[in-house]
Order: C-alpha cells, then structure tokens, then sequence
C-alpha cells in the first residue's frame, strides 16, 4: 500500500492511570498546531468507554480505523497467534496513517490484570518501526524511575525512544533534577496539574448516582470544581457559595435552601443543588425561591445520606465522557500549551506545504501575538465575554489588555465567573481617564468644529474613548463590538484613526477554518456595493492580510459567472476590477470573474478556467458585494459548521476590529491576538504628527462637526 507519512510514534504509559489517550491526543493536536499532518490509531480498545477513537474522530475529522477488542487480543495472545495479530495491526496503522506526515499510535495501558500488554507495545513499537514515547505520572514520587524501567524494555528490544512526557505535574515538579536523571532522552514536556480539566458537569454526577433530576436548570454545562457539605451552620456555608460548588444538603435544611438561592440570584454560577436521604424542599420554600432557583442552577436528589453522597462524588471517573467535547478541548489545549514544540519539532523534518491547516492558524496566532506584546483596549470591559477573554490574554501572554471600565463592576463579573483577575491585569476608569482626551480629540476633530462640550459628550462612549487612546498612541490596538453594532465600532475609527496612507477603503475579512486549511474571505463586513476600483484594492488589502498571517495569497474574484461566460452589470463590474487589479498589483496572483465551485474545487476549476493560475486552488475569495459576502461567509460557517474569526479591519492607519454580538470567549481573544499582530506591522509614532502636551494646555476652538455612516453589517 501506497504510504505518505514517514514517521510514527508510539505513545506507550508507564503504568495505569498516566492520561495515555489525552496525551496521545494532545500531541496530535500540536503536531496540527506545527503545520504537520498526523494520523492517529488506536489498535487495540480495552474499555467498552474508550474514548480516544471516539474524540480522534470527532474534533479531529480523522479517519480511525476500529481497533481490535481486548479480549479477542488476549485470546489470540492466548494462542500463540501474536504474528497473525501484529500483521492485523500493523495493516490498520498503515490505513491510518495513509496521507499524513506523521502516525500518533496509542500503546496499551498497563496494569496487573493485562499482563501482556507492556509487552505487546514493544512489539508493535518493533512492528512499525515507530519511535516511543513514554508518558509517566509526575504526581508519583517513583515517577523518573517509572521511566527508566520502561525505557529500557524498549530499548533493550532495539526500539528508540524518542522521548518522554511528564503528566499531572504538581506545583514545584523539580524538572531539572528529572533532566539529569534521565540524560540524553529528550523531555517532550511537563503537563501540569489541573484539578478544573477534572471537573464533571453536573449531568455526570447525576448518571453516576442515578439521581432524580428534580430541576433541570443548565445540567449540561455547569462543572462540579469542589463539594460542600451542609453539615453545619448557614454562616459556615455562606463563604463557600462560589462558582463551581456542588451544595450538598438534605431537604430539611431550609437555610441552607434560602442562602443557595440567594446566591443564585446574586448570579454565582453554582454546579447544583443536590438533595440527600430522598427529601424535597418544602413548597412554602420552593415558592418563596423560585425566582432565584430557575436562574439555572440544577437541583438533584438522592436516596443516600450526605456522607455517602460526598464520597461518590468524589470518585467519578477521571476519563471524559463522550459527549463532554468542550471538556476535551479544554484538556487537550492546555496539554498541547504545555508541550515543547522546539523539542517536538527537532524529532522530525517539517514537511513543505502550501496548506495552513486551523490548528496551525490558531496556534501561529497566538505564538505571533505573545513575540510582539501589544497593548490592546477593549472598550467593553464591563462585557462577561470580554472580562473572561482579556484574563485569558494576560494569563496565556497573548497581550497587554487594558479593560474599560468601573473596578468594582468587572470584579464582580469576574466573581460571578468563578474568575480570578490576575493583578497585572489593567483597568482603566473612564470616568478619570476621559479628561485626558478632550483636547486631542478636539484638535483632531477642529476641521469639523468640534467643541470641547461636544468631545466630553463623545467620549462618554467608551469605544470613542477607546479609539482616542489608540489615535494618540496609548494603546497599540482596539477589539469591540462583543455589544456594539459594526458602526459604533467603525464610525469612530474612520472619524479619528482614518485611513491608511496607501488606502482609499476600509474593508474586512474572515479567515474561514475549513477542516483541511485556512481561507480568506473578504469584504463580508464593511462595504455595501463596491466599486471595481475599491473591488481591486480588497483584493489587495485582502493578500496582505493572507501573507500577513501565513496564508499563501491565490485571489479569486467571485461572480455568479467565470471567465467571458456571463454578463450583466454585476460580472461586468468583477471583470473590471480583475482588470484594474492586474494593472495596479502585477505581482498579485488573482484571478475573475470565477465562481465559488471554479475557484475552490480543483476539477470544476480545470473544466470552467483551464489555463488560470487560481481555479481551483484560491485561498482568497473577494465578494462583489456585501450581502454576497455575508451570506456566503454565514452560510458555510453554520451549513458546514466552520469557525470563523474576524472580522477583521483592513485599511486603517492603526488596528481597530469588530466582533460579532454573538461572539464567544475564544473568539475574543483570537481576535484580539489578530489586533496585536496587526498592530506589529503600524508605525508607533502617531500619523497626524501633533505635540500632545502642547494641545492639552491649548485653548479650545470650534467648528462644525461631522457625521460618517459607515454600513452597519449587522455581524
């Protein structure tokens, strides 16, 4: 059988228990991350839950190959058949591994009541030829000797360990003493411990008691991060009421009730309300805190008593269920994070490819954004989303975030989150900071008459306060719209940042993660109907940003019409903006008129347009128009279940980008690490060239004042 990929790995633990199957996945992950193509197979299941094919299927789009079931393992181990089960294996490896750069294989875990099974990774390590990776639990005290042990069963079989992963390290895993020990083997990394990646949703802990669903609330969602006991008084529960706790309490215990409810109703996201020895809470209670239990805080029961119902909980399995996904990639995120990708990357040879797969994008994204450390404003700082996304930047260094608004207010956000604001996270009160900004702005503003009266009264909007300090250099970016339209956001950029010097338009554009690679659409955003001449310079600003972000710049001008086929007004316009293009960009590899399926699907491409150098294989696509481009950007992300992120703003002398009102947490901070790259490629010195210090003890002047309506996209 024809194989591609040229390298293998086998990820073989140490003993029982180490996270095998999230490790395996995890390396997985950031080989994606690293531009590479991998594979992953499980060969051998020896849980009827076994996740890791389920997972490797699901958030990966692989194609894995079932794997072989214990016992029919075992029985033919039994037999004397272990050529015949090698072969079996070996051949589904290789289907899976077919058309990738790199094979993940999964070992076996080991422990005493599957004793061949230490064994049978050494044998399909030998099999495939694979170099082992040897996974230990750093919270063991005997863990480098864990190591030692297992590295030399492979090697002394002639396998060649490649390197080793420390999992569950505690708070102070001494890695320069495991270094020593382990000499020349390359550590891969040291995850650390995370006692929130173990958190069960309060749906699990429901299944694994076989507990009454007395009220349904947000079962799916809220994780169980600690247990607390109602044993004693009211007051000693009170401080224990946070974000993430499993009350545990019998029916009868009204106070107890009383005070979850409060609490609720105060907006802490408790796990649940979970009732013991079979009671209920009383009708009169139920009615007086109604209101604040259907805020969706779940509500369980259980026969058993308080103690027996703690200890439970407390042993539901590690292992995620499979229908907890956004655990997973939690998991699998913050292992990959942890994961040494110059170590990683120095066990291969990274492959050519003209392809920038979404695990590659996003990880690029970040890795950009922490070298260049900008400082970005967001308006927003009083929004859920926004408080949770400029923790997240400041804690991964993906950027200086610098929240607007009242002190108090996002520490309560944060609170009612289960959120601790880091101390280096900077808050800024509009209220003393506006004052600051008046005369700049008026200076800025004085061919349109602005008054001082007129600037205070602006700069009541945070996303105006926030652009002035980006137009007199105090932050290096902006990202808002987590609650304001696309004008809000827009209006005061064109008004204070202005365009590019090389730019007549602002436009926007989406990178669209498609399963196999990154594309750009532009403009879904900004631009109602633009010209051919503005169609050009999209096309344009568009390849930049594509080059920008390491995506390789093949332009298709889209139409309903390719080539010389079509006409009408609307084509006539994209052939000439093709035209206009081709003239002004001659470098730029852009073609059109070209349909969507010409310019993405190679063999429809090679039937319509034969001879052009993007049919087929465009990784920009330029709208004509933007309710072209928005339904088109909105019909692939929901029909395909594609992640988009953007938009992103193009043509402003300094980085300013709209979010969609829908936007989630992951979305902001990419968006932001997208404002911080951008912000890299601007001048620091500001561009209207003023004496600041001058101009706030100037006196002020009047003039008339403008109004720009940039198109409200509705994104």
């Amino acid at each position: 059988m024809n194989q591609r990929f040229t390298q293998t790995f086998l990820i073989a633990p140490t003993r029982q228990g180490v996270g095998l199957t999230s490790v395996a996945l995890g390396i997985v992950l950031t080989l994606q991350r690293l531009g590479i193509e991998a594979g992953f197979a499980k060969p051998v299941s020896q849980d009827t839950t076994d996740t890791s094919e389920y997972f490797a299927q699901t958030l990966f789009k692989l194609p894995v190959p079932e794997p072989l079931s214990l016992r029919g393992t075992a029985e033919r181990i039994a037999a004397n058949q272990n050529s015949e089960l090698l072969e079996e294996i070996v051949s589904l490896c290789m289907r899976a591994g077919q058309g990738t750069d790199v094979l993940v294989v999964e070992g076996l875990h080991t422990d005493s009541s599957q004793a061949f099974a230490a064994q049978l990774n050494v044998d399909i390590a030998c099999s495939l030829k694979a170099e082992v990776i040897v996974v230990a639990d750093a919270s063991l005290p005997d863990a480098v000797d864990d190591l030692h042990l297992n590295i030399s069963q492979f090697v002394n079989e002639g396998c060649k360990v490649a390197g080793v992963i420390f999992n569950k390290a505690p708070v102070g895993f001494d890695r320069y003493h495991a270094k020593h020990r382990l000499g020349k083997t390359p550590i891969w990394g040291i995850i650390r411990d995370n006692p929130l990646l173990r958190a069960p949703r309060a749906i699990d802990v429901a299944r694994h008691l076989k507990a009454e669903v007395v009220l349904q609330g947000e079962l799916s969602t809220r994780r169980v991060n600690e247990t607390i006991i109602a044993a004693r008084s009211v007051a000693e529960v009170i401080p224990h009421l946070r974000p993430g706790a499993l009350v545990i309490t019998s029916g009868d215990r009204d106070d107890v009730i009383l005070a979850t409810a409060l609490a609720a109703s105060r907006g802490i996201e408790l796990a649940g309300l979970l009732l013991t020895h079979a009671t209920t809470i009383s009708p009169q209670v139920m009615a007086l805190a109604a209101p604040a239990l259907n805020t969706g805080l779940p509500i369980l029961c259980t026969a058993a008593n308080s103690i027996a119902t703690v200890l439970r909980v407390s042993n539901i399995p590690d292992a995620v269920p499979h229908a907890d996904i956004a655990r997973m990639n939690m998991v699998l995120d913050a292992i990959s994070d942890d994961l040494d990708t110059d170590t990683i990357s120095a066990a291969f040879h990274m492959p050519e490819t003209t392809k920038l797969s979404p695990p590659a994008f996003r990880y690029q994204l970040i890795q950009k954004a922490r070298a260049v450390q900008k400082r970005i404003v967001l308006p927003e700082g009083e929004e859920p989303r926004t408080v949770r996304a400029a923790v997240i930047c400041e804690e991964k260094g993906i950027a200086r975030c610098v929240l607007l608004g009242k002190r108090e207010a996002i520490e309560s956000v944060a609170a009612s989150q289960g959120i601790a604001l880091p101390a280096s996270l900077e808050i800024l009160d509009p209220d003393v900071i506006r004052k600051h900004y008046v005369a700049p702005m008026v200076e800025l503003r004085k061919a349109k008459g602005l008054t001082p009266e007129q600037a205070v009264a602006q700069l009541e909007d945070t996303v105006v306060l926030g652009t002035m300090m980006l137009a007199v250099d105090d932050v290096d970016g902006l990202v808002s719209g987590a609650i304001h339209t696309t004008a809000s956001t827009v209006r005061p950029a064109l008004q204070l940042i202005k365009t590019a010097s090389d730019s007549s338009i602002v436009s926007s554009i989406f990178f669209m993660l498609m399963p196999d690679q990154v594309l750009v659409y532009g403009d879904c955003a900004i631009n109602p109907v633009p010209t051919a001449w503005q169609l050009a310079e999209i096309a344009k600003q568009s390849a930049d940003s594509a080059s920008a972000f390491g995506i390789t710049p093949k332009v298709a001008m889209i139409s309903y019409s390719t080539g010389l086929s079509g006409v009408g007004d609307d084509v006539d316009k994209v052939r000439q903006a093709t035209e206009i293009a081709h003239e002004k960009y001659p470098d730029l590899v852009l073609d059109g008129p070209l349909q969507y399926d010409a310019a993405s699907v190679v063999e429809v491409g090679r039937q319509k347009a034969p001879n052009s150098p993007v049919a087929g294989y465009a990784t920009v696509f330029v709208f004509p128009d933007l309710n072209t481009g928005n339904t088109t950007y909105k019909a692939v992300q929901r029909s395909a279940n594609v992640v988009s992120v953007g938009p992103m703003l193009q043509g402003l002398r300094k980085p300013v980008n709209d979010l969609s009102r829908g936007a989630m947490v992951d979305d902001i901070v990419f968006t932001i690490a997208i404002t911080a790259i951008q912000a890299q490629s601007f001048p620091q010195a500001n561009p209207n060239l003023f004496d600041w210090k001058s101009i706030l003890n100037a006196e002020p002047q009047h003039f008339i004042q403008e109004e720009s309506s940039p198109a409200e996209s509705g994104t």
